[in-house]
């Protein structure tokens, strides 16, 4: 019986992270995609700049429909919210925006790269208003973070994997 924990130990630990707390799982996917946007920045080769935007589209997608389906209205409705969630809910509106623009141009161009620019403007300003006000406000709440990061994973890797 030891042997069939250790195994499922084993299996599950090779396969599956330790689960974060809803902020940490979304404070990372912030600095992933903030270190996606600096790479692009240095590089100058188009087939680059289309595999990095193609990953920061997918992130970013991805991390705004978690984001809008589990935790926008969980806090939401624990902090009574009528102004934080419905401002960021209208900055993911801009950012799709540029993702569709985006994945349909092709890089080389000048507003290609504006593009990308204003999108990491974009994404930049949001982060800091969700971290430095959202989130602050959501640590004090009454919600399960943990529980609450739980199910946004497990919604990431099923979004991931349909992505992939």
């Amino acid at each position: 019986m030891n042997t069939s924990r250790s195994n499922t130990t084993t299996r599950t630990s090779t396969t599956a992270k330790p689960a974060k707390d809803a902020l940490a799982l979304l404070e990372s996917d912030h600095e992933d995609v903030s270190q996606l946007f600096a790479e692009y920045e240095k590089t100058r080769s188009d087939a680059r700049k289309t595999a990095l935007v193609a990953e920061i589209c997918t992130a970013l997608s991805v991390h705004a429909q978690i984001e809008e389906e589990i935790f926008y209205p969980a806090v939401k409705s624990a902090l009574k919210d009528k102004f934080l969630v419905p401002e960021a809910t209208v900055e993911h509106a801009s950012v799709k925006d540029l993702i569709d623009q985006l994945e349909s141009s092709e890089p080389g161009g000048e507003m290609y790269d504006a593009k990308v620019t204003v999108l990491s403007e974009y994404v930049k300003h949001h982060v800091k208003e969700e971290q430095d006000e959202m989130f602050t406000k959501v640590q004090s709440s009454s919600l399960d973070l943990v529980e609450l990061g739980a199910r946004m994973t497990a919604r990431k890797e099923e979004l991931l994997a349909v992505a992939a």
